[in-house]
């Protein structure tokens, strides 16, 4: 089986307001993905890239692209790894 290179599946956080909210109260960060990419690939590349543990992942697709919700377990804080990725 071919190896993924992470990047090749995250492209980058999705920061607005609303997310922002999800942050604060779901311990969740939204990522714009590459559109083949399943629910297992996106977690594996979540868990590689920051170091976490990912405890559900929701999807969905829209004209810019396909986003995924990512819920972090309760000991992973999302606004820190939103610091270490500098959303803030």
């Amino acid at each position: 089986m071919k190896t993924v290179d992470t990047y090749d599946i995250i492209y980058h956080p999705y920061v607005t307001e609303k997310t922002m909210n999800l942050m604060e109260k779901n311990n969740a960060l939204e990522f714009i993905v590459k559109r083949k990419a399943n629910k297992e690939l996106i977690k594996k590349a979540v868990e590689k890239m920051f170091d976490v543990k990912v405890s559900h992942i929701q999807t969905k697709i829209t004209r810019n692209g396909k986003h995924a919700i990512v819920t972090f377990m309760p000991e992973f804080k999302a606004e820190d790894i939103g610091m270490r990725i500098g959303i803030f």
